[in-house]
C-alpha cells in the first residue's frame, strides 16, 4: 500500500502560517513525522491562500528535501506552480493532479511526459463529479487512453474515483468501491487506485470510525495508495491489518510493530 501523507497543505492554518512566516522547523517537523509512520510519499499543497505559489512550491520543495528523501506528490490546480516543483524534486515526483477534460489532460501528461513524473487522474470532467459507476470507468479509460499516447506506462497513472461527503452523497461510497474493483482491470499493465480519504468525512463527527471502515473496504476492492494522516495511529493500524488479512504481509503476534520497523 503506498500512502501519501495529506499534512503539507495549506489548508491547514499551522501550515498556512508557516510558509507565509518561512517557518522551516514547522514543516520539516511535518514531513519527518509523517515519513516515521508509514508514509513512503508526502503531498505538497499552498494551498489557496497563498500569495505566491509558485515561490511558496519552491520554498516547500526545498524545506521538505533538507529534511526527508521521499518522492513529492505536487498538488495545485495550476500547471505553472506545479512545474515549478517538478524542476527542483530530487526523487521521481507525482503530479496531482488532472480531471478527464482534453485541455488538461494534455497539459498535465505533456509535463508528466517532460519530468518523467507520475499522474494522478480524477474521473471527474467539466460537468463534475459521476454518479455511477459506469460514468467514473468511461472517464478512468480516457485518462489511460491519454497516458498511452503520451508514452506514460498505465502503472504510473493513479486513478481517482473521486470521493464525496458520506453525508451528502450516501450512494457514491458503494459507487467508489466498485469503481477501484473495475479500474484495475482496465489495462495491463494496471493503473494505480487512489482517493484522498479525508473528503470522505468532511463535515463528519465519527470521522475516525468511518474512514478506518472505509479504507478496510477499498483496499479489499484493490485500492493501491490513499492520500491521508499516516499520523492517525487508528487509521493505520487499520490499514496494516486489512493487509495482512489479504496475506500481503506475514503474519506475527507483533505484527503491527513488525510492519512499521519494516
Amino acid at each position: 500500500m503506498i500512502i501519501i501523507g495529506e499534512l503539507i497543505n495549506g489548508m491547514y492554518k499551522d501550515v498556512t502560517r508557516a510558509v507565509a512566516n518561512r517557518e522551516a522547523d514547522i514543516i520539516q517537523h511535518l514531513a519527518l513525522e509523517q515519513v516515521k509512520e508509514g508514509a513512503s510519499i508526502l503531498d505538497v499543497n499552498v494551498g489557496p491562500y497563498s500569495k505566491d505559489p509558485i515561490q511558496d512550491m519552491k520554498w516547500l520543495v526545498e524545506t521538505i528535501q533538507m529534511m526527508v528523501e521521499v518522492p513529492l506528490s505536487l498538488d495545485s490546480t495550476k500547471a505553472d506552480v506545479i512545474e515549478e516543483g517538478l524542476k527542483i524534486v530530487r526523487k521521481r515526483a507525482i503530479i496531482n493532479s488532472t480531471s478527464a477534460d482534453t485541455e488538461k489532460m494534455d497539459i498535465i501528461f505533456g509535463l508528466a511526459k517532460k519530468y518523467n513524473a507520475q499522474v494522478i487522474g480524477l474521473t471527474m470532467d467539466k460537468s463534475g463529479v459521476p454518479n455511477s459507476k459506469g460514468e467514473r470507468l468511461s472517464l478512468a479509460q480516457t485518462l489511460v487512453a491519454k497516458a498511452i499516447e503520451y508514452g506514460i506506462n498505465t502503472e504510473d497513472l493513479y486513478l481517482d474515483p473521486v470521493l464525496l461527503p458520506l453525508n451528502i452523497a450516501q450512494a457514491q461510497a458503494a459507487e467508489v468501491l466498485e469503481s477501484i474493483r473495475e479500474f484495475r482491470l482496465l489495462c495491463n499493465p494496471a493503473p494505480q487506485t487512489i482517493f484522498g480519504l479525508s473528503n470522505l468525512t468532511q463535515g463528519i463527527k465519527s470521522r475516525s470510525l468511518i474512514s478506518r471502515t472505509f479504507l478496510t473496504m477499498a483496499i479489499a476492492n484493490g485500492l493501491t495508495s490513499a492520500i491521508l494522516d499516516p499520523l492517525d495511529k487508528e487509521l493505520m493500524d487499520a490499514l496494516i491489518t486489512a493487509e495482512l488479512i489479504l496475506h500481503k504481509n506475514i503474519y506475527c503476534d507483533s505484527f503491527l510493530d513488525a510492519y512499521r520497523k519494516k
